[in-house]
């Protein structure tokens, strides 16, 4: 199985004003994103509202994924559904168009230990020569240490996206492998600690708009240079913050808007980025000296 690293965006699914998939914004996203110097591209995860869309929507992005990405970069998708002949029939899919490797997050309403387990044993087994990744976020994150020791063993269990603050579980997380494992920190906030912790890389929502800095963060992490990474981390988290007060999942969208990608509004249940805020938003946004930290 092949390990995976480095800066990887949380991929953004660009949508039309009538909420429907822009496949024309898409791959000019993911082309900005491979021009940007990201490592690979996590797609239909929680930042690119993989539950919202429709069984064959998830299939037509990640074909067109595949078709703007070509070779140049590693592509996982995250195939989670409620309904695991869905994630097995879009595991399926993803592997016939290519992809590097699949992900899931744990389905909504598989809150039994045994069940969880049920379901990504049987996801695996499914596409046995592909890497799989679960998906950790959140409440989930925190028995993710125990859930992985119980999957281990199955041959194609390659690692885990982890979404959550907990560094103290993501170090036995780390820890659990020696070989082939790929263990990704999903927390923007925190990629430089978890970088100190061990990390194999960061997938993360708003390494769509600011991929260099995180970049550099690792690269400082990796050569001892902690000080300097822990400023460009904090510089990082004051735009992450902006984002949270206006609304994270509109506002990361509003920001890729101010970088000349138009990936629309977000589907419900997150709510559209107020209009009348966005000249203020702009204005804070350069206030925080985001424009300089773009051009990274």
């Amino acid at each position: 199985m092949p390990t995976f690293n480095g800066i990887w965006p949380a991929l953004i699914t660009p949508l039309t004003p009538d909420s429907r998939l822009n496949p024309t914004a898409l791959q000019s996203v993911v082309k900005f994103l491979v021009d940007k110097g990201a490592d690979g591209l996590y797609v239909l995860g929680a930042t690119g509202q993989g539950l919202y869309f429709s069984i064959e929507e998830r299939k037509r992005i990640t074909e067109l994924v595949m078709q703007q990405v070509g070779w140049q970069r590693p592509v996982i998708v995250q195939v989670g559904s409620p309904v695991l002949g869905d994630a097995i029939e879009l595991a399926k899919h993803a592997a016939e168009n290519g992809v590097a490797g699949i992900s899931s997050l744990i389905p909504p309403g598989f809150s039994d230990r045994q069940t969880v387990l049920a379901y990504y044993r049987q996801l695996a087994e499914a596409i046995p020569d592909l890497p799989l990744l679960p998906y950790f976020w959140g409440d989930s994150a925190q028995s993710g240490h125990e859930l992985l020791k119980a999957l281990v063993e199955i041959p194609n269990i390659a690692g885990v996206k982890y979404t959550s603050p907990n560094l103290f579980e993501f170090k036995k997380i780390v820890d659990l492998r020696t070989e082939n494992w790929s263990v990704f920190s999903g927390y923007d906030e925190q990629s430089a600690y978890a970088a100190m912790t061990g990390s194999s890389g960061h997938i993360g929502s708003t390494l769509n708009f600011i991929p260099g800095v995180y970049k550099q963060i690792r690269q400082l992490i990796l050569s001892g240079e902690h000080t300097a990474a822990l400023d460009l981390q904090f510089k990082a988290n004051r735009v992450t913050a902006l984002c949270i007060e206006y609304g994270f999942m509109a506002a990361i969208r509003e920001v890729m808007r101010l970088l000349g990608l138009d990936c629309g509004q977000p589907r419900l249940p997150a709510p559209s980025f107020p209009e009348l805020e966005r000249p203020i938003f702009e204005d804070k946004l350069r206030e925080l000296g985001f424009f300089e930290l773009a051009e990274m």
